[in-house]
């Protein structure tokens, strides 16, 4: 792709229960993601880890929120992040939990609509990230995000998100744990998962080939996240969130090839790796290889076919 990568790492363990997404950041580094960046042909610029600034006070009439004060200080430093990243290449944010996307999403929709561009989300996860911090029984943040993207209320305590992503251009990918108020909030505001039932029936090809099809259509950037338990937890243990039945390695590198070929994507989150509960760095590797397919590295060498 070569493109002028921005690595930012994002060490959030606030947004959920399991402690060790914090040490990410450094497993992606430690697992070669600039080398592999760098001998597809892209620059590459790791500005180190964000801060989050100090946390204020803020509170949730949901007793079972925590971390709120610590989230929201993380979701207004990745914001400015993001949103200055955004601008000068293709940000790479290294997490952290997925708590992380509610600031840089926020700093790469400030960006698209700076560029008067339409921002569009390709969730890769098994969870649909679809509550608020009032409906959440975990009182996990990690849980919220794609709600804040989307416009959702009861999220009065973090900053306004600054340009809602409408239904349609939000694709939740992969998805096979919804919770009963998650699913009837998704049918409200209009938004379909493309689960993985759907995955099994259709294949992965034609759902994002449509999903895809929108984008280049409104010549829209596209922020793409990667979550580990998108993966099926036996390529991917690294993950406290493990559901069973998930993308095989095949079928991942195919999406990632999918999305360098389209030639859309502007921006990538890799989130919710715990180091702690890797076999040997070996879901950290899976994932700089994931990121190495999105910017142009072929698994399958398909120019020595013969049939």
């Amino acid at each position: 792709m070569n493109q002028h990568c921005i690595i930012l790492g994002a060490p959030v363990d606030s947004g959920q229960s399991n402690p060790g997404c914090l040490m990410g950041p450094a497993s992606y580094r430690v697992a070669g993601l600039a080398s592999a960046l760098e001998e597809l042909g892209c620059t590459v610029q790791d500005q180190g880890d964000v801060a989050p600034r100090p946390a204020n006070a803020a509170a949730c009439n949901n007793p079972a929120v925590h971390s709120l004060p610590e989230t929201i200080a993380w979701t207004e430093a990745l914001s400015a992040a993001a949103q200055d990243a955004a601008s000068q290449g293709f940000p790479i944010f290294l997490g952290g939990d997925h708590s992380l996307s509610l600031g840089t999403v926020a700093g790469v929709a400030a960006h698209a609509r700076a560029m008067n561009r339409s921002l569009f989300v390709l969730w890769l996860d098994a969870h649909s990230d679809f509550h608020t911090p009032m409906t959440t029984g975990s009182g996990n943040l990690h849980g919220t995000p794609v709600a804040y993207i989307s416009g959702r209320s009861d999220f009065d305590s973090f900053p306004p998100f600054p340009d809602p992503v409408p239904a349609e251009r939000i694709c939740l990918f992969g998805i096979r744990s919804v919770d009963p108020a998650e699913r009837t909030a998704l049918g409200e505001h209009g938004i379909t998962p493309v689960d993985m039932r759907e995955l099994d029936e259709r294949g992965f090809v034609a759902p994002l080939r449509a999903f895809l099809d929108q984008v280049r259509a409104a010549n829209g950037m596209l922020h793409v996240s990667l979550d580990v338990d998108f993966l099926d937890p036996a390529i991917a243990p690294a993950v406290g969130t493990t559901v069973p039945g998930g993308a095989t390695f095949r079928e991942a590198h195919l999406v990632m090839e999918m999305l360098h070929e389209a030639r859309l994507a502007t921006s990538l989150d890799l989130v919710e790796l715990n180091p702690f509960l890797d076999e040997r760095g070996r879901t950290a590797r899976l994932m700089v290889d994931l990121t190495a397919s999105l910017m142009g590295r072929k698994v399958f060498d398909r120019t020595n076919r013969t049939s």
